[in-house]
Formats: structure tokens, sequence, C-alpha cells
């Protein structure tokens, strides 16, 4: 007797592996970034968003080339905005990917963590005021969720932050006694032209459109010359995180 096995396309659960966002490997990988700071509008702030190919840069990472976030973080505005505008701040983020059947977005509703590769150097002062942002589909296009991100290392290695809101996660050598928190995606706090919005919503995991860091000196009262470097933007869950990745330990320096 003869037996047909049909295969149902689609039957299998959705997938829960690593899904990288964006990498910042190449000048093409940068060129998907649009950069921004108070000099815009008026302010002193510097900024740049390069790819740096330094094998010191580099070090520990795996990767020849990433990208660099650098410049001067400045309260100052220029005297006759004085009072009328407040300084401090520079950021970049993705840009929008339009095609043929409309904007390109990113579906990270069956992953719990935003997992950034970075390396932070520049003036320790400013170590606290960086923070992710993500831009939904949404019909409010100044509508943007957040979340600060902490560091560990303090000797400028490369580290695996994992934004599991409200928390975030750093691994940089693997840690033998620490479990980390696990806290859902939904807990970013949306804000709106930089104010945090009183009538939360759940964010549209979904439709990711865009994706960035930003230096808030300015909410701090801090400036200084700040120094990020930045790798990988990747969406992740549970089980990517609970074994931290192994880092290669610079013998110049102590974990």
């Amino acid at each position: 007797m003869l037996y047909t096995v049909l295969r149902m396309e689609g039957a299998d659960g959705p997938s829960r592996a690593p899904l990288t966002l964006f990498r910042l490997n190449s000048k093409q990988d940068i060129e998907q970034f649009a950069t921004g700071c108070d000099a815009d509008i008026g302010g002193t702030s510097t900024v740049h968003l390069e790819l740096e190919e330094s094998r010191e840069h580099n070090k520990g990472n795996g990767s020849t080339a990433t990208g660099r976030f650098w410049g001067e973080m400045r309260l100052d505005v220029r005297p006759e905005l004085q009072g009328r505008i407040r300084g401090g701040y520079a950021g970049f983020r993705s840009k929008p990917r339009p095609t043929l059947f409309g904007e390109m977005v990113d579906d990270v509703s069956n992953h719990q963590f935003l997992a950034l590769r970075l390396r932070l150097g520049g003036d320790p002062r400013l170590r606290n005021s960086y923070f992710v942002n993500l831009q939904t589909d949404g019909p409010i296009t100044t509508d943007l969720w957040q979340h600060r991100l902490y560091f560990q290392r303090n000797d400028g290695g490369w580290e695996d932050v994992f934004v599991c809101p409200i928390h975030t996660l750093t691994f940089a050598l693997a840690p033998t006694d620490r479990t980390p928190l696990k806290i859902p995606f939904e807990n970013f706090i949306l804000t709106n032209t930089g104010e945090l919005v009183q009538h939360q919503i759940a964010m549209m995991r979904e439709r990711i459109r865009t994706v960035g860091i930003s230096l808030l000196g300015g909410n701090s009262g801090v400036s200084g010359s700040y120094d990020l470097g930045i790798d990988s933007i990747r969406a992740v869950n549970e089980e990517d995180v609970t074994r931290p990745p192994l880092i290669e330990k610079d013998p110049s320096h102590g974990i």
C-alpha cells in the first residue's frame, strides 16, 4: 500500500532563533543610519558615526570593523538661543527602509530582549546617559520607546548589553554566580519629543520601524567627550541570555 505524506508548510511554531536587526561592520552598514545632535537647532554638541577598523578598537570582539559613535557632549547653546532651547544630546538611528510594497519593518514579537554588542569609551561621567530607542510603525511619528543602557565594563572592552526593560543585563566575561533578571520587552517606556507619555500603551513589537541610540547629557547635566563602539543589534530570547558569550580577555586589563 502506498502512503503519501503531505508536508504542511507553515505548521512549525514561530522561530525563536536570534534575529539580527543591524550590524555595523561595513561602510554600507553605517550608511543605513542617520545622525543628529543639538547643534541642529542651535546647540554646540558634535556627533559622528563612522566605521572604525583599527585593531586596538576592535580587540576582543571578533570583528575587524565596527561602528564608532563619538563626539563632544556640550550643554551650551548659541548666545541668542539661551533660555529658549536646551543643549546636551546626540544620537543616531536607522533610516526608514522603503520598498515597492511599503516600508520594511522588523517583527520581534517572538523575542524577549534587545541585545547590543557595545564598547564604552569617552568620559566616564557620561556612562549612565546612553539610551536605546525603538520606533514602531504607529500613527504618531514622534513617539519613541526608550530604555537606559547600563554598562558593566570600565576598561574599554566589548560587552553584550541585554535590554530587558527596567533593567539592562551586561556580560563581559562569563559570570558563574549570577542569574540574569528577565523582564519582558513590553516594559519599554513610551516617550514623545523627549517627554514621558502619560498614558502608556503596549509596544507594537511586530512592526519595529527604526532602532537607535541617544546620549542625553543634558538630562543629567554632564558634558564631555563620548565614544561608543557598536558591533550589532539583535533580538534574542532567554536561552540566548542565560549562557552569556565568552569574550577574549585582554591581558593588559582586569575583568
